[in-house]
């Protein structure tokens, strides 16, 4: 399964992101030295579908 990359680090801002093996999903900064994962945790229901 392939990953969407995400266009800039959260943490400096900086577009030089790279995969990282571990953990799985993840993405490491080479400016911040920074690695972070992104997730999809689900989608939200409007108030009118409650």
């Amino acid at each position: 399964m392939s990953r969407a990359a995400p266009f800039y680090c959260p943490y400096c801002g900086e577009e030089d992101l790279a995969p990282e093996a571990e953990p799985a999903g993840a993405w490491k900064c080479l400016s911040c030295l920074r690695v972070f994962a992104v997730r999809l945790v689900g989608l939200a229901l409007g108030e009118e579908q409650r």
